[in-house]
């Protein structure tokens, strides 16, 4: 059996090369096309989600993959070994291609791997900044070869909070929560996608919310905050990146905070 801590190795190494990938195309002005969900797609995500994938089907050919660009395909021979059945790797090889496009360095690589439908180990590297984020179940939680910690603000009132945007609120019809959070919060900000949940789990920031969220975006982040003592997921008390929106946070700040967005 692989180990957790090889598993970790290999996906902070493919999420780190992925993301070298990436910076051949920073600040180039590289062509964009929309998708129908008028978010914005390059050549960069492509390649990079094709050479996660490579890797990933080399080293461990019946495990499953589900990626932004490219969908889910599940690998597993027919008659294939369960053991490895129940592996699942989430790839987002650029998570804040709004951010990579205009040439803002806050983007990110995020590797989750799911066993038996939990997640076990992941990582976030941020290319254009060079910071490495990654845990894993047991084996605690890294930043740049340290151990990561959370703040330990205890109320809300003197917490830094950070979301991807307000439209975001706008469109999933929260704007009241997003009032409710700038009356009580010190300071509101809009230090945005994965960014966000990096200065959390550095206590650079309290928190980080947004009332949209899809899978490939936060698979790193359970094992990230559970490794921290704190908590990632969505706004009713469940650990899961299922959620369709997501909320990170140390133990102290969590009921107050879910009582201000619910």
């Amino acid at each position: 059996r692989t180990s957790l801590s090889q598993y970790l190795d290999f996906l902070t190494q493919t999420a780190y090369l992925a993301g070298r990938l990436t910076l051949g195309y920073f600040q180039t002005g590289v062509a964009t096309e929309w998708k129908s969900d008028r978010s914005p797609v390059s050549i960069a995500d492509r390649q990079a989600e094709q050479f996660i994938r490579q890797r990933i089907e080399s080293a461990y050919p019946g495990h499953a993959i589900l990626g932004e660009e490219f969908g889910g395909e599940a690998l597993i021979p027919s008659g294939g070994d369960p053991d490895t059945a129940s592996h699942r790797w989430i790839i987002d090889p650029i998570d804040g291609t709004k951010s990579f496009i205009r040439g803002v360095p806050l983007y990110a690589v995020l590797i989750g791997l799911e066993i038996d439908g939990q997640v076990q180990a992941g990582a976030a590297y941020f290319p254009a900044l060079d910071e490495m984020l990654a845990a894993a179940s047991g084996l605690g939680c890294w930043w740049n070869g340290r151990r990561a910690a959370l703040s330990s603000v205890s109320r809300l009132s003197e917490a830094w909070v950070t979301c991807t945007s307000a439209q975001g609120f706008e469109k999933r019809g929260r704007m009241a929560a997003f009032q409710r959070l700038i009356r009580r919060c010190y300071y509101l900000t809009g230090w945005g996608d994965a960014y966000g949940y990096l200065l959390a789990a550095t206590g650079r920031v309290e928190a980080a919310i947004d009332p949209s969220m899809h899978v490939w975006d936060c698979a790193p982040f359970p094992p990230i905050f559970s490794e921290l003592g704190g908590y990632f997921g969505d706004w009713k008390a469940n650990p899961t990146i299922y959620g369709g929106e997501a909320l990170a946070v140390n133990r102290s700040l969590l009921s107050e905070l879910l009582t201000v967005l619910n």
